[in-house]
């Protein structure tokens, strides 16, 4: 993998500024202004073949290092076997060294060190910069490498998802995010998609609760490698307590703006070498269920050369990135961490690269909205409301994002509906079979149940009950079956005395267990063998900790 021009040109032209300032003044002082740029131009190109070479040079260092690492690895990976399984949990922090692009665990290297290798001691250049604008890591030989708490390193997905998280002084929206992003993706999406979640706390404790708290939420996305939770070294930050106050700011909000740029690079740098595209979230958003769908659709219609597509107009809510130009993107941000917030460094990047001093600003913003692209609607909305800077409330909406659907309405036929489950405010059971709102209850026990009792027996073909919405993605109904009861009494006496023919359970009350809530949602056809069905009922199997949400009812009967 070669290094781009883009990633040593800052270093470079930093290096010939002193020199070329001095030849300027002289040479504007004799008028001739030719002769300036022709020099310029001649001393500039020299420097871009010298870091050409250096470039071609530096490839052929880190393949050969590549090779070298993976040779001693497999060596000792047949010596023991204990090294060859990566087990991630929240009491054991896992660190890796990366090279060229591959992710190779510190444990199965053991001892090994660079000089064993006889190898040189070079970094990939995007990582050898920040010791440049970070020179406190110089004096730490880990601190770029995250500690992984876990995930299953999947790489070459099409889109990798971003969310920084840190500690809030009272609510946690991280949890919620991630339901919503998570809400009615299909698998083959989750395939083709990673979502990193970087607790950028050094307290250890904090970061565990917080991984915990994911693992417990989500244990098939956590065990198929769609999410992956990394935190950095303590000796990643460097010293917040001198940081010189600018814009009028607050020394907290200095200080807090100064990290989050520094968390933002972090996870840049770990994310780049995973996917296609990078996206950027926050941990208090909720997310449009077919957003990713319309992220691919949008970047796959774009013919120019962009640099972000923005999906929200709300800060640094759903900017996307390619990420082969996340380390140059870092780069600049590490340049100017300490003087003004990442969404402004954005558009002065953008500044850099295409406004021309000497036209005005119309033709400046011109420039940028080639390289910055608005999709509209926005596919994400801010919920936050209490900010990660202690003591500020943020009450930030974006007005592109739309209306949320929190239900859907569909042609029920009648019945009397009861629950067991204590209902919230005007959210009725009869809201959500009619269609005009959405049901909604405190977090259900054991033995609690909904239950749909039909006027008439009724010939139903098929069964649909989602629970959760988009604001509140994470009440769904959990370890909750659906169960009809045939309305022929002779039928059901014989499932209680007899037994099943229809291979489905039986309960004392002869309701049969046709299905169950995967995932929030339970769907399904009903054996036209049952005959006519009395009633359909969701029973609750075990107390859940979370409240519950049915947004859509569905009986399809024959008549409907």
């Amino acid at each position: 993998m070669r290094l781009r021009l883009g990633q040593v040109l800052p270093a470079l032209c930093l290096g010939a500024a002193f020199p070329l300032l001095w030849y300027a003044v002289w040479q504007g002082s004799r008028g001739n202004y030719l002769d300036m740029y022709q020099y310029q131009l001649l001393e500039l190109q020299q420097r871009l073949l010298y870091a050409e070479k250096e470039n071609i040079k530096r490839s052929h260092e880190l393949s050969s290092a590549l090779d070298e690492i993976k040779h001693i690895v497999a060596r000792r990976m047949n010596v023991t076997k204990n090294h060859t399984a990566m087990f991630y949990d929240t009491t054991e922090i896992e660190r890796f060294i990366v090279v060229n692009g591959t992710k190779l665990p510190w444990t199965i290297l053991g001892d090994i060190k660079w000089k064993d290798l006889n190898l040189p001691r070079k970094l990939p250049m995007h990582l050898t910069n920040m010791y440049y604008y970070l020179p406190h890591l110089r004096e730490y030989v880990d601190a770029i490498f995250p500690n992984v708490i876990f995930g299953q390193q999947r790489t070459g997905v099409s889109l990798v998802m971003g969310i920084p998280t840190v500690k809030r002084e009272k609510q946690n929206y991280l949890i919620d995010t991630l339901h919503s992003l998570l809400y009615q993706l299909s698998e083959e999406q989750k395939k083709d998609c990673i979502i990193i979640i970087f607790i950028a706390e050094v307290n250890t404790e904090y970061v565990k609760s917080i991984a915990e708290s994911v693992k417990t939420s989500f244990p098939r996305e956590v065990q198929s490698g769609v999410l992956e939770v990394i935190s950095p070294p303590a000796s990643y930050y460097p010293d917040f307590s001198n940081l010189e106050k600018t814009l009028g700011d607050s020394e907290d909000r200095v200080r807090w703006r100064t990290k989050q740029n520094l968390d933002y690079s972090f996870l840049m740098l770990y994310a780049q070498p995973k996917g296609t595209f990078y996206l950027q979230l926050e941990d208090d958003i909720i997310a449009k269920p077919d957003y990713i769908e319309s992220i691919k659709s949008f970047a796959a219609q774009q013919s120019q050369d962009w640099m972000v597509l923005e999906f929200s107009q709300l800060g640094f809510i759903g900017k996307l990135f390619k990420s082969e130009d996340l380390p140059f993107i870092v780069d600049f941000f590490l340049m100017f961490y300490k003087d003004k917030p990442i969404d402004w460094l954005i558009d002065h990047l953008l500044w850099v690269k295409v406004c021309n001093p000497e036209k005005d600003a119309t033709h400046c913003e011109k420039e940028k909205s080639k390289l910055r692209i608005r999709a509209k609607p926005s596919l994400f909305q801010h919920m936050g409301i209490y900010s990660s800077l202690s003591g500020k409330i943020q009450i930030l909406k974006d007005k592109d994002f739309g209306k949320n659907l929190l239900y859907k309405a569909h042609n029920n036929p009648p019945a009397k509906l009861d629950t067991s489950l204590r209902i919230y405010q005007q959210y009725t059971l009869e809201k959500v079979y009619k269609g005009e709102d959405c049901f909604w209850a405190s977090a259900p026990v054991a033995g609690d149940y909904i239950r749909f009792t039909f006027l008439n027996p009724l010939e139903v073909e098929k069964y649909l009950f989602r629970s959760g919405n988009l604001e509140h993605p994470g009440d769904k109904l959990f370890n909750t079956t659906v169960e009809v009861l045939p309305a022929d009494e002779t039928l059901r006496k014989e499932l209680h005395y007899n037994g099943n023919k229809f291979n489905y359970p039986a309960t004392k009350a002869g309701y049969l267990k046709i299905g169950a809530f995967e995932n929030g949602i339970a769907e399904g056809n009903i054996n036209k063998s049952i005959g006519r069905i009395q009633a359909i009922r969701l029973s609750v199997s075990s107390d859940s900790p979370f409240w519950a949400i049915l947004s859509e009812v569905l009986i399809k009967t024959s008549e409907n």
